[in-house]
Formats: C-alpha cells, sequence, structure tokens
C-alpha cells in the first residue's frame, strides 16, 4: 500500500554516500531519516549516533531541539523500535537521548546521545573533538530562501571533515523544501540537472576516477489524496504551489510596464550570476515620465571591448568589472543601485527575478 509520507526505500537501493532529497514541505523526508537512524542506533546496540547538521546555532534552541525529533516520537516509533525500553528523547546541551519517562516521573536516560547537533556557522569549534560513533549525518533544511553563510559549502565540507576524519564509512543525508531553486550546493556538488528534475525520480551523479556516489531525489508521496491539509492552500496563488505539490517557490516580479524603444535606453550593465549572463538596462520612458531599469536575460557573450560595468561574484582585473552592486564608490554605480533601492527594478520573468534576488542576498552578507 503506499504511504502518505516520503520512504527512504527507493534511495537507499542505491548506496550512494550522499543523499539528497528535495520536495514538499511536511511530507515526511526528515522523519523518514530519523527513523532510519534510530534504527540503525539500535541495531548497534545504542553505539552508533546520528550527526545532526543545521545553519546556525540559533536553530538548536527553544522548542526548535525538541520539534525537531518529535515526529518520531508522536508516532510511537521510539518505544516500538526499542521495544518499549525507551518511550521518548530529551535534548540536552546539543545532544539528544533516547529515555523512559514514566506518569511517576522516574526517568531513565541512555548514558550515550542517540543525536549529537552541529552548527556550520560554528565549525570551527569541533575540531578538537574526535566523533568515531557517528556514522549517519543529516543537513536537514539545506535550502534556503534566507541568508547563506559566506563560503558556506566550503564550511560545511570543513565540519564534514571534522566528524568523518580518515573513516570512509558514513553515510550523509540532505533534506530540504523546493524554497529557493539557486542553492550554492547544486552548483558546488555539481547537481546540473536539480532544477529540471522530475518529481518521483531519483538521479545518480558520480565524479571521474572518484568513487563518490551522489543520489538525489525529488521527493513525492504515494497518495497526494491522505493530505488533507492541502485544501487550506487551495487559493489561487502560483507561492503556495510548493506547499501543496513540492514544485519550486518563486516570488512573483514586477515585469516590463510598457514597450520601449532603444533610443530610450539610456545605460546598459551586466550581472553575472549562476552562470547566466543578465543584460540590465536603465530606460528613460517618456510615456511614464521616468527612469526604471529593466533586466533580461542576455543570450550572447559580453564583448571584450565593452566598457559598461559588469558584476560577478568572481574577482577580475579588468576595470569595468564590479563584485558587489550594494558597494557604491562612484556616480554610475550609486545610479544603478538606486533603482532597486527604489523599487524601479522591472524582470523578464519570475526566474530572473529569483536569480537578482538571490544576487543581491550574497550582495548584503558579502563584504567584497
Amino acid at each position: 500500500m503506499k504511504t502518505s509520507y516520503y520512504s527512504l526505500e527507493n534511495i537507499l537501493t542505491h548506496k550512494a554516500d550522499y543523499n539528497i532529497i528535495f520536495g514538499e514541505r511536511s511530507n515526511g523526508k526528515t522523519t523518514a531519516v530519523l527513523e532510519y537512524a534510530l534504527k540503525e542506533h539500535i541495531k548497534s546496540n545504542y553505539k552508533y549516533q546520528l550527526g545532526l547538521i543545521r545553519r546556525w546555532e540559533e536553530d538548536f534552541k527553544g522548542t526548535k531541539s525538541t520539534d525537531m525529533v518529535s515526529g518520531i516520537i508522536s508516532l510511537g516509533w521510539v518505544s516500538k523500535y526499542t521495544k518499549e525500553r525507551y518511550n521518548t528523547i530529551i535534548y540536552r546541551a546539543m545532544n539528544w537521548y533516547l529515555a523512559n519517562i514514566q506518569e511517576d516521573g522516574t526517568k531513565e536516560v541512555a548514558e550515550q546521545p542517540f543525536i549529537k547537533g552541529f552548527a556550520i556557522s560554528s565549525q570551527e569549534h569541533y575540531k578538537s573533538t574526535a566523533y568515531p560513533d557517528i556514522k549517519m549525518i543529516l543537513f536537514d533544511e539545506f535550502i534556503t530562501r534566507d541568508y547563506y553563510l559566506p563560503d558556506e559549502f566550503i564550511k560545511f565540507q570543513n565540519l564534514l571533515s571534522t566528524i568523518i576524519r580518515l573513516r570512509d564509512d558514513v553515510v550523509i543525508f540532505m533534506c530540504g523544501n523546493t524554497v529557493n531553486k539557486y542553492c550554492p550546493y547544486f552548483k558546488e556538488m555539481g547537481l546540473n540537472n536539480i532544477t529540471k528534475q522530475k518529481q518521483g525520480t531519483i538521479d545518480i551523479y558520480q565524479y571521474g576516477n572518484s568513487t563518490l556516489k551522489v543520489a538525489v531525489e525529488y521527493s513525492t508521496i504515494g497518495n497526494k489524496k491522505i493530505k488533507k491539509s492541502n485544501k487550506y492552500f487551495a487559493f489561487d496563488n502560483p507561492k503556495l504551489q510548493m506547499i501543496t505539490n513540492g514544485s519550486w517557490e518563486i516570488d512573483i516580479y514586477p515585469h516590463l510596464p510598457i514597450k520601449y524603444t532603444p533610443k530610450e535606453v539610456k545605460y546598459t550593465y551586466f550581472i553575472i550570476w549562476e552562470d547566466t549572463t543578465l543584460q540590465c538596462e536603465i530606460i528613460h520612458s517618456k510615456e511614464l515620465s521616468g527612469y526604471f531599469t529593466y533586466i533580461h536575460l542576455k543570450t550572447t557573450p559580453i564583448k571584450e571591448d565593452n566598457k559598461n560595468i559588469v558584476y560577478q561574484c568572481e574577482p577580475s582585473a579588468k576595470p569595468n568589472y564590479r563584485r558587489n552592486i550594494t558597494i557604491t564608490d562612484d556616480k554610475i554605480t550609486n545610479l544603478i543601485y538606486n533603482f532597486y533601492k527604489n523599487d524601479k527594478v522591472f524582470y523578464q520573468s519570475n526566474d530572473i527575478g529569483e536569480l537578482i534576488r538571490n544576487y543581491m542576498m550574497w550582495c548584503r552578507t558579502s563584504t567584497l
């Protein structure tokens, strides 16, 4: 019988080193990994642990720490799989322990933690400690619409190196919701098809002569009808499709308000982001009696003799190249950025709006 929650059954058959699972919110991705980790923990006589990674230390504070494991507790899996030895999980200082708490208040807590927590933002602090019992790692909510850390992928890899050391027997899971098509992990890990991948499929990536294998699943659930909560999100709003069916979340961005002629283009600059070149035109419209910026896809290379400003993340010795659009050091760069500050920017498509949104977020967290 098909279930109403996500199952690891298919992705585990590929025996990959990295298992990346993305899809709609609240379809059971994280809970499925926690269930699998619990079974492995019990199978090892309560020795092998799960390393739980989040972006910020803040993600472990308050009720967030208990919410992370509430699913496997409420479903009764702790009691079921431990054969009533334990019935809950308690949190203490970045560690989660199996426990048995009786109605009269008596408490038995496991000596060793089932889960150990790690924040990428604090990855430097873990280097002096060894973690030989961690056999599985879960990076939860690795895709975000908020800010990524500067050089986050490198920090993530450094944290993995700290946990894994010289071993080759650790399995890594990365779970995320379809909230942002432009996630730096996709590019850094060479996941070139992920934004085009069809729901319900698993793509396998392998890297030259390396034995590294990455499995990527665009998750779905077996029986859509069982997700009764969808009725609360049935409004005619494309932004809600991520919640109900796992479509990529994309904001609605302002499109070109009028037609314009080449003579009305007063200045052109370019933004290169996620291997995409965007042409940005500052336009003076007689019809609107004012200026605005229009951004569209550039399908031909930028000419080498072009003197107009080009923004890109990578440093360049060329005098017309810049990295951060929010850093204004002359009249033209100040003029360019003012259009964004004053909401005078229009986009060819919502996808291009998303590209610019992610580039601007990078700019605001970068000092370059």
